[in-house]
Protein backbone atom coordinates (compact mmCIF):
# COMPACT_ATOMS: atom_id res chain seq x y z
CA UNK A 1 0.00 0.00 0.00
CA UNK A 2 1.53 3.32 -1.11
CA UNK A 3 2.15 6.04 1.46
CA UNK A 4 -0.03 9.13 1.09
CA UNK A 5 1.97 10.88 3.84
CA UNK A 6 5.56 10.20 4.84
CA UNK A 7 6.91 11.75 8.06
CA UNK A 8 10.67 11.70 8.57
CA UNK A 9 12.29 12.53 11.92
CA UNK A 10 9.96 15.44 12.79
CA UNK A 11 10.98 17.40 15.90
CA UNK A 12 9.24 20.37 17.48
CA UNK A 13 9.93 22.29 20.66
CA UNK A 14 8.25 25.01 22.69
CA UNK A 15 11.15 26.61 24.49
CA UNK A 16 12.82 23.90 26.60
CA UNK A 17 9.91 21.47 26.10
CA UNK A 18 10.28 18.95 23.27
CA UNK A 19 6.79 18.31 21.93
CA UNK A 20 7.97 15.93 19.19
CA UNK A 21 11.22 13.95 19.30
CA UNK A 22 12.24 12.65 15.90
CA UNK A 23 8.90 11.12 14.90
CA UNK A 24 8.84 9.04 11.70
CA UNK A 25 6.10 6.94 10.10
CA UNK A 26 4.10 6.53 6.88
CA UNK A 27 0.34 6.80 6.42
CA UNK A 28 -0.89 4.25 3.84
CA UNK A 29 -3.25 5.48 1.16
CA UNK A 30 -6.85 4.43 1.83
CA UNK A 31 -6.29 3.86 5.54
CA UNK A 32 -7.97 5.26 8.63
CA UNK A 33 -4.84 6.20 10.53
CA UNK A 34 -5.09 6.91 14.25
CA UNK A 35 -2.50 9.01 16.10
CA UNK A 36 -3.09 7.79 19.64
CA UNK A 37 -1.74 9.04 22.93
CA UNK A 38 -2.65 10.67 26.22
CA UNK A 39 -3.11 14.43 26.46
CA UNK A 40 0.22 16.21 26.03
CA UNK A 41 1.74 13.47 23.90
CA UNK A 42 2.24 15.70 20.82
CA UNK A 43 -0.72 14.62 18.67
CA UNK A 44 -2.12 18.08 17.93
CA UNK A 45 1.38 19.49 17.41
CA UNK A 46 2.06 16.79 14.83
CA UNK A 47 -1.18 17.51 12.97
CA UNK A 48 -0.44 21.24 13.01
CA UNK A 49 3.00 20.55 11.58
CA UNK A 50 1.89 18.37 8.67
CA UNK A 51 -0.79 20.97 7.82
CA UNK A 52 1.75 23.84 7.75
CA UNK A 53 0.12 25.53 10.74
CA UNK A 54 3.29 24.98 12.79
CA UNK A 55 6.93 24.92 11.70
CA UNK A 56 8.99 21.90 12.73
CA UNK A 57 12.37 22.33 14.43
CA UNK A 58 13.78 19.46 12.40
CA UNK A 59 12.85 16.69 10.01
CA UNK A 60 10.54 16.70 7.00
CA UNK A 61 7.30 15.33 5.63
CA UNK A 62 5.85 14.81 2.17
CA UNK A 63 2.30 14.40 0.87
CA UNK A 64 1.31 12.36 -2.19
CA UNK A 65 4.83 11.20 -3.00
CA UNK A 66 6.48 14.62 -2.83
CA UNK A 67 3.83 17.04 -4.14
CA UNK A 68 4.48 20.72 -3.42
CA UNK A 69 2.91 21.68 -0.08
CA UNK A 70 0.60 24.35 -1.54
CA UNK A 71 -0.78 21.92 -4.11
CA UNK A 72 -1.02 19.13 -1.56
CA UNK A 73 -2.91 21.34 0.88
CA UNK A 74 -5.72 21.71 -1.68
CA UNK A 75 -6.16 17.93 -1.56
CA UNK A 76 -6.53 17.89 2.24
CA UNK A 77 -9.54 18.73 4.38
CA UNK A 78 -8.94 19.35 8.07
CA UNK A 79 -10.73 19.91 11.35
CA UNK A 80 -8.26 20.96 14.04
CA UNK A 81 -10.68 22.88 16.24
CA UNK A 82 -14.41 23.50 16.48
CA UNK A 83 -15.34 25.83 13.60
CA UNK A 84 -17.25 29.03 14.29
CA UNK A 85 -20.62 28.50 12.66
CA UNK A 86 -23.33 31.12 12.91
CA UNK A 87 -26.11 29.77 15.13
CA UNK A 88 -28.87 31.70 13.37
CA UNK A 89 -27.88 30.56 9.86
CA UNK A 90 -28.73 27.29 8.15
CA UNK A 91 -26.19 24.58 7.40
CA UNK A 92 -26.34 25.54 3.73
CA UNK A 93 -25.61 29.20 4.42
CA UNK A 94 -22.88 28.41 6.94
CA UNK A 95 -21.11 26.27 4.35
CA UNK A 96 -21.34 29.12 1.84
CA UNK A 97 -19.40 31.34 4.26
CA UNK A 98 -16.84 28.58 4.92
CA UNK A 99 -16.37 28.02 1.18
CA UNK A 100 -15.87 31.75 0.62
CA UNK A 101 -13.22 31.94 3.35
CA UNK A 102 -11.34 28.91 1.97
CA UNK A 103 -11.78 29.96 -1.65
CA UNK A 104 -13.18 26.62 -2.75
CA UNK A 105 -16.17 24.32 -2.46
CA UNK A 106 -19.17 26.64 -2.87
CA UNK A 107 -20.69 24.29 -5.45
CA UNK A 108 -19.99 21.29 -3.17
CA UNK A 109 -22.54 22.17 -0.51
CA UNK A 110 -25.29 19.79 -1.62
CA UNK A 111 -22.78 16.97 -2.10
CA UNK A 112 -21.08 17.29 1.29
CA UNK A 113 -24.40 17.67 3.12
CA UNK A 114 -25.47 14.40 1.54
CA UNK A 115 -22.13 12.83 2.49
CA UNK A 116 -22.54 13.72 6.15
CA UNK A 117 -26.25 12.90 6.27
CA UNK A 118 -27.54 16.45 6.77
CA UNK A 119 -29.10 17.18 3.39
CA UNK A 120 -32.66 16.86 4.70
CA UNK A 121 -31.80 19.41 7.41
CA UNK A 122 -29.78 21.74 5.18
CA UNK A 123 -32.21 24.65 5.71
CA UNK A 124 -32.43 24.21 9.50
CA UNK A 125 -30.65 26.70 11.71
CA UNK A 126 -27.39 25.50 13.22
CA UNK A 127 -28.72 26.15 16.73
CA UNK A 128 -31.35 23.44 16.25
CA UNK A 129 -28.74 20.73 15.62
CA UNK A 130 -27.71 18.07 18.12
CA UNK A 131 -24.04 17.85 19.14
CA UNK A 132 -23.48 14.98 16.72
CA UNK A 133 -25.10 16.91 13.87
CA UNK A 134 -22.95 19.96 14.61
CA UNK A 135 -19.82 17.84 14.43
CA UNK A 136 -21.02 16.22 11.20
CA UNK A 137 -21.48 19.70 9.72
CA UNK A 138 -17.91 20.56 10.81
CA UNK A 139 -16.65 17.48 8.99
CA UNK A 140 -18.80 18.50 6.02
CA UNK A 141 -17.01 21.85 5.98
CA UNK A 142 -13.68 20.00 5.87
CA UNK A 143 -14.98 18.02 2.86
CA UNK A 144 -15.56 21.12 0.74
CA UNK A 145 -13.41 20.93 -2.37
CA UNK A 146 -13.55 17.12 -2.48
CA UNK A 147 -10.25 16.39 -0.68
CA UNK A 148 -8.46 13.05 -0.92
CA UNK A 149 -7.40 13.19 2.74
CA UNK A 150 -9.30 14.22 5.86
CA UNK A 151 -7.37 15.21 9.02
CA UNK A 152 -9.41 15.26 12.24
CA UNK A 153 -8.24 16.25 15.73
CA UNK A 154 -10.29 14.53 18.47
CA UNK A 155 -13.45 14.32 16.30
CA UNK A 156 -15.63 12.79 19.06
CA UNK A 157 -14.42 15.02 21.90
CA UNK A 158 -17.31 16.29 24.03
CA UNK A 159 -19.96 14.20 22.30
CA UNK A 160 -22.49 11.98 24.03
CA UNK A 161 -22.57 8.25 23.15
CA UNK A 162 -25.10 8.82 20.37
CA UNK A 163 -22.95 11.56 18.86
CA UNK A 164 -19.82 9.40 19.10
CA UNK A 165 -21.60 6.59 17.24
CA UNK A 166 -22.70 9.05 14.52
CA UNK A 167 -19.14 10.26 13.91
CA UNK A 168 -17.70 6.75 13.91
CA UNK A 169 -20.25 5.63 11.33
CA UNK A 170 -19.50 8.71 9.22
CA UNK A 171 -15.73 8.07 9.33
CA UNK A 172 -16.26 4.48 8.16
CA UNK A 173 -18.57 5.68 5.37
CA UNK A 174 -16.16 8.36 4.13
CA UNK A 175 -13.28 5.90 4.16
CA UNK A 176 -15.34 3.40 2.15
CA UNK A 177 -15.71 6.16 -0.46
CA UNK A 178 -11.93 6.28 -0.89
CA UNK A 179 -10.93 9.08 1.48
CA UNK A 180 -7.80 8.53 3.59
CA UNK A 181 -8.55 9.70 7.12
CA UNK A 182 -6.03 10.71 9.81
CA UNK A 183 -7.43 10.98 13.35
CA UNK A 184 -5.74 12.20 16.51
CA UNK A 185 -7.33 10.78 19.66
CA UNK A 186 -6.58 9.95 23.29
CA UNK A 187 -9.34 7.32 23.26
CA UNK A 188 -8.19 3.75 22.67
CA UNK A 189 -11.77 2.64 22.02
CA UNK A 190 -12.13 5.15 19.19
CA UNK A 191 -8.96 4.03 17.45
CA UNK A 192 -9.69 0.34 17.96
CA UNK A 193 -13.18 0.63 16.42
CA UNK A 194 -12.55 2.82 13.38
CA UNK A 195 -8.83 2.79 12.52
CA UNK A 196 -6.90 0.39 10.31
CA UNK A 197 -3.47 1.72 11.35
CA UNK A 198 -2.13 3.51 14.41
CA UNK A 199 0.88 5.42 15.74
CA UNK A 200 1.19 5.68 19.53
CA UNK A 201 2.84 8.79 20.98
CA UNK A 202 3.97 9.52 24.51
CA UNK A 203 5.54 12.86 25.49
CA UNK A 204 6.67 13.44 21.92
CA UNK A 205 8.16 9.98 21.42
CA UNK A 206 6.80 7.49 18.90
CA UNK A 207 6.35 4.22 20.79
CA UNK A 208 4.87 1.99 18.10
CA UNK A 209 3.20 2.22 14.71
CA UNK A 210 1.63 -0.13 12.19
CA UNK A 211 -1.65 -1.97 11.56
CA UNK A 212 -4.01 -1.77 14.54
CA UNK A 213 -4.38 -5.54 14.80
CA UNK A 214 -0.60 -5.85 15.19
CA UNK A 215 0.29 -2.82 17.29
CA UNK A 216 -2.58 -3.29 19.75
CA UNK A 217 -2.32 -7.07 19.84
CA UNK A 218 -3.07 -8.11 23.39
CA UNK A 219 -0.77 -10.67 24.98
CA UNK A 220 -2.37 -13.27 27.20
CA UNK A 221 -0.50 -14.05 30.40
CA UNK A 222 -0.09 -17.36 32.22
CA UNK A 223 0.21 -17.57 36.00
CA UNK A 224 1.89 -20.63 37.55
CA UNK A 225 2.91 -21.81 41.01
CA UNK A 226 4.49 -24.95 42.43
CA UNK A 227 5.85 -26.16 45.76
CA UNK A 228 9.43 -25.44 44.65
CA UNK A 229 9.29 -22.03 42.93
CA UNK A 230 13.02 -21.90 42.21
CA UNK A 231 12.93 -25.24 40.41
CA UNK A 232 9.83 -24.12 38.50
CA UNK A 233 11.46 -20.91 37.33
CA UNK A 234 14.67 -22.66 36.29
CA UNK A 235 12.69 -25.23 34.30
CA UNK A 236 10.49 -22.67 32.53
CA UNK A 237 13.56 -20.68 31.49
CA UNK A 238 14.44 -23.62 29.22
CA UNK A 239 11.02 -23.88 27.55
CA UNK A 240 10.78 -22.60 23.99
CA UNK A 241 8.04 -20.03 23.42
CA UNK A 242 8.23 -18.33 26.82
CA UNK A 243 9.41 -14.76 26.22
CA UNK A 244 9.41 -13.36 29.73
CA UNK A 245 9.11 -14.64 33.31
CA UNK A 246 8.26 -12.35 36.20
CA UNK A 247 7.85 -13.26 39.89
CA UNK A 248 4.95 -11.41 41.56
CA UNK A 249 3.54 -12.38 45.00
CA UNK A 250 5.02 -15.89 44.87
CA UNK A 251 3.49 -16.44 41.43
CA UNK A 252 5.33 -16.64 38.11
CA UNK A 253 3.76 -14.54 35.35
CA UNK A 254 4.66 -15.85 31.90
CA UNK A 255 4.53 -13.88 28.64
CA UNK A 256 4.37 -16.51 25.92
CA UNK A 257 4.23 -16.79 22.14
CA UNK A 258 0.61 -16.91 20.87
CA UNK A 259 0.87 -20.63 20.04
CA UNK A 260 1.76 -21.65 23.62
CA UNK A 261 -1.21 -23.11 25.52
CA UNK A 262 -1.69 -23.74 29.27
CA UNK A 263 -1.81 -27.47 28.54
CA UNK A 264 1.64 -27.33 26.89
CA UNK A 265 3.10 -25.51 29.90
CA UNK A 266 1.56 -28.08 32.25
CA UNK A 267 2.90 -31.00 30.21
CA UNK A 268 6.37 -29.42 30.08
CA UNK A 269 6.43 -29.00 33.85
CA UNK A 270 5.32 -32.61 34.40
CA UNK A 271 8.12 -33.76 32.08
CA UNK A 272 10.54 -31.94 34.39
CA UNK A 273 9.09 -33.61 37.48
CA UNK A 274 7.23 -30.49 38.64
CA UNK A 275 3.56 -30.57 39.64
CA UNK A 276 1.81 -27.22 39.30
CA UNK A 277 -0.39 -26.13 42.19
CA UNK A 278 -1.72 -23.14 40.23
CA UNK A 279 -2.21 -22.59 36.49
CA UNK A 280 -4.30 -19.66 35.24
CA UNK A 281 -4.68 -17.96 31.86
CA UNK A 282 -5.30 -14.23 32.20
CA UNK A 283 -6.66 -12.45 29.13
CA UNK A 284 -4.91 -9.12 28.64
CA UNK A 285 -7.20 -6.38 27.40
CA UNK A 286 -6.27 -3.79 24.80
CA UNK A 287 -6.88 -1.20 27.51
CA UNK A 288 -4.17 -2.68 29.72
CA UNK A 289 -1.82 -2.94 26.72
CA UNK A 290 -2.32 0.77 25.97
CA UNK A 291 -1.93 1.78 29.61
CA UNK A 292 1.25 -0.28 29.87
CA UNK A 293 2.70 1.45 26.81
CA UNK A 294 1.80 4.99 27.82
CA UNK A 295 2.46 4.86 31.57
CA UNK A 296 5.60 2.73 31.78
CA UNK A 297 8.95 4.57 32.04
CA UNK A 298 10.58 5.39 28.73
CA UNK A 299 13.90 3.64 28.00
CA UNK A 300 16.92 5.89 27.79
CA UNK A 301 18.61 6.38 24.37
CA UNK A 302 21.38 4.04 25.53
CA UNK A 303 18.86 1.35 26.51
CA UNK A 304 17.12 1.72 23.14
CA UNK A 305 20.45 1.37 21.36
CA UNK A 306 21.30 -1.77 23.37
CA UNK A 307 17.85 -3.18 22.68
CA UNK A 308 18.19 -2.56 18.94
CA UNK A 309 21.64 -4.16 18.92
CA UNK A 310 20.29 -7.19 20.73
CA UNK A 311 17.64 -7.70 18.04
CA UNK A 312 20.16 -7.64 15.19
Amino acid sequence: MAAILSIQNISKSYGPIMALKGVSFDVPEGSVFGILGPNGSGKTTLLGTILDVLVAKGGSYSWFGGMQHDAARRQIGSLLETPNFYHYLSAFDNLEITAAIRGRGKDDRDRVLQQVGLYERRKSKFQTYSLGMKQRLAIGAALLGNPKVLVLDEPTNGLDPAGIAEIRDLIRKLNSEGITIIIASHLLDEVEKVCTHVAILKRGDLLLNGPVNEVLLSEDQLEVRAADMDALQQALQTMNGIKKIKLVDNTLQLACDPNITPAQVNEFCISKGIVLSHLLLRKKSLESKFMELTTSPQPSPKEREMGSAAQV
